[in-house]
C-alpha cells in the first residue's frame, strides 16, 4: 500500500496543532464541529452516532481496515489485539478501539463481525464500524483517508489516537513498537501525560535484536507472532508447531511469499485451514524468498 507522504505530513502537522491548549474538544479543530456525528453500524448490528457515541469524552484508538484486505489490515488488527491485551481492563472502561471500514459498499455488519471474531475482538471496548458509503467515506476523509477516491490499496495504515474530551490527537503505527503505542494511548489521559519512556529504550518499527538471534526468529517475532504461535495454541491463525514436517520447504517458501497465489491453486490443505479460520487470510507481507527461507529454517 502506497502512502502520500506530503498529505501525511500535512495531516500530522494539523494533528500536532490540534494538540494541548484547548480545555474542551469543541475548542479544538478535532472536536465535535469537525468529526462527523453521522449514523454508523457496529459488527453487532447496533446503530450509533459516530461522534456522540464513539468519540465524545473517550480516549479512542482508530484503525482503518477492510475485510477483504490482502495486505496489512489483518496484521494491523492482530497487533492491535496485542495492544488491547497490554492495556488490560482499561479497554472498554477508559479506552475504546474503533476499526473503521474503508470499503463500506462491501463490508456489512456480518462481514465485520466475522473479521472481528477472527481476532477475538469481543466486548464493548472494540467496535468494528460500517455504514452508508457516503457517511463512512466522509468520516474517513476527516481522518485523512482518501481511499474512496484513490482506491483501497491507498488506504491509511496508521492508527489515530485521540481524546474526545480534550481534543488532543496523534498518530502512530501498530507495526512499530507496541509499548510505545501503549504509552501514546495512556498519555491521552492528562493525568498520565508526564510519563516518559524508560531510559535507554528505543522506539520505532525496528527494535534492537542481538546478532545471536537467527534472522528467521527476528522475522517471526516482528511479523508472525501476532497471529501464530509455535506450540502454544491457535491465535488469529493456526499454531505452526510441526509445520515443516507437514510441508516441504519449497512449498512453505512459495506460500509465505505469495499467499493469494497459493490459495488460488486449490490446495486442499489450505482450504481446510481457511475453513478453520474463516474471518481472516494470511496477507502479503512483501517478503522475499530469502526472508521466507529464513523463516522456514
Amino acid at each position: 500500500m502506497r502512502r502520500n507522504l506530503p498529505a501525511a505530513l500535512a495531516l500530522v502537522a494539523s494533528l500536532a496543532l490540534a494538540g494541548p491548549g484547548a480545555s474542551e474538544a469543541r475548542n479544538s479543530r478535532w472536536g465535535e464541529t469537525y468529526i462527523p456525528n453521522l449514523p454508523v453500524t457496529t459488527q453487532g448490528g447496533e446503530t450509533l452516532r459516530f461522534y456522540d457515541d464513539l468519540i465524545r469524552d473517550k480516549v479512542v484508538v482508530i484503525s482503518f481496515i477492510f475485510t477483504s484486505c490482502p495486505d496489512l489490515c489483518p496484521l494491523t488488527t492482530a497487533r492491535l489485539a496485542e495492544v488491547r491485551d497490554m492495556l488490560g481492563d482499561a479497554v472498554g472502561r477508559d479506552i475504546f478501539f474503533i476499526s473503521l471500514t474503508v470499503d463500506p459498499e462491501h463490508d456489512t455488519p456480518e462481514r465485520m463481525k466475522a473479521f472481528a471474531d477472527a481476532f477475538h475482538a469481543e466486548g464493548p471496548g472494540w467496535r468494528f464500524v460500517t455504514g452508508r458509503p457516503e457517511d463512512i467515506n466522509l468520516i474517513n476523509r476527516r481522518f485523512g483517508d482518501r481511499s474512496a477516491e484513490r482506491g483501497l490499496s491507498d488506504h491509511r495504515n496508521e492508527i489515530v489516537i485521540g481524546n474526545g474530551a480534550t481534543g488532543d490527537w496523534t498518530r502512530n503505527s501498530a507495526l512499530g513498537d507496541l509499548e510505545e503505542v501503549v504509552r501514546d494511548i495512556r498519555s491521552m489521559d492528562p493525568k498520565r501525560r508526564d510519563e516518559t519512556r524508560p531510559a535507554g529504550q528505543a522506539g520505532g518499527i525496528d527494535q534492537v535484536h542481538t546478532l545471536s538471534q537467527r534472522p528467521g526468529e527476528v522475522l517471526f517475532r516482528k511479523l508472525c507472532s501476532s497471529c501464530h504461535t509455535i506450540g502454544v495454541g491457535d491465535r488469529a491463525g493456526p499454531d505452526l508447531r510441526g509445520v515443516t514436517g507437514r510441508r516441504d520447504a519449497g512449498w512453505l517458501t512459495r506460500f509465505i511469499t505469495n499467499p493469494p497465489k497459493a490459495r488460488a491453486s486449490g490446495d486442499p490443505g489450505l482450504a481446510a485451514v481457511a475453513a478453520g479460520f474463516p474471518g481472516v487470510r494470511m496477507p502479503r507481507l512483501g517478503l522475499t524468498e530469502d526472508d521466507a527461507a529464513d523463516l522456514v529454517a
